[in-house]
């Protein structure tokens, strides 16, 4: 298991449409992915909870991955969050 902070830098955070980018990013990951945030454990695969887990601007969140290809499926999750899903900062 391999996993990596980092902070959410969209202006609205994570809402429908960066959702919905995150989670298609999630779903070519070959490894389990998992968000944490808070207490809260989240599944990056499903727009909803993506949704549901009102992930803010400047919110820290650990993107946490296991399986055989868990080092490169961390990298494309913190590489796609970094990059602001779609949206200016």
């Amino acid at each position: 298991m391999v996993s990596e902070k980092v902070v959410v830098k969209n202006k609205s955070g994570i809402h429908a449409r960066p959702a919905g980018e995150l989670a298609a990013v999630a779903k070519k990951c070959n490894s389990d992915v998992i968000i944490l945030t808070g207490n809260k454990i989240v599944n990056p695969k499903s727009i909803l909870n993506l949704m549901a887990a009102t992930i803010h601007k400047g919110t820290e969140i650990t993107v946490q991955c296991s399986g055989d290809t868990e080092k490169e499926d961390l990298k494309m999750m913190i590489d796609a969050i970094n990059s602001g899903l779609g949206e200016d900062e």
